[in-house]
């Protein structure tokens, strides 16, 4: 079992002016994907953070601001995006293949 927190919700509380949040969805055939494994890699590929998405495909990660590669892994495919966050909220989605 993943001991990664419950993704989804809102950003009521958190000060975006102040943190570096990276979220977004992972589809695959034009449909959200649960229960996909996102990780969080830097720019050398190495592993910082993974979640599982929520029932809706959606997954958030406290960052530091830089450029990260979101690799996302389930039964249905695989996908990777690469993001380049600045303190506040950056969106994307990931596509699985």
């Amino acid at each position: 079992m993943c001991g990664a927190p419950k993704q989804g919700g809102t950003l009521a509380g958190i000060d975006l002016s102040t943190q570096t949040v990276i979220q977004g969805q992972v589809w695959h055939d034009g449909a959200p994907v649960a229960g996909a494994y996102v990780r969080l890699l830097d720019a050398t590929d190495e592993f910082t953070a993974e979640v599982v998405t929520s029932p809706e495909g959606e997954f958030r990660f406290f960052a530091a601001p830089g450029q990260w590669k979101l690799r996302s892994l389930s039964p249905v495919g695989r996908g990777e995006r690469v993001v380049e966050a600045e303190v506040g909220l950056t969106e994307t989605t990931v596509v699985l293949e």
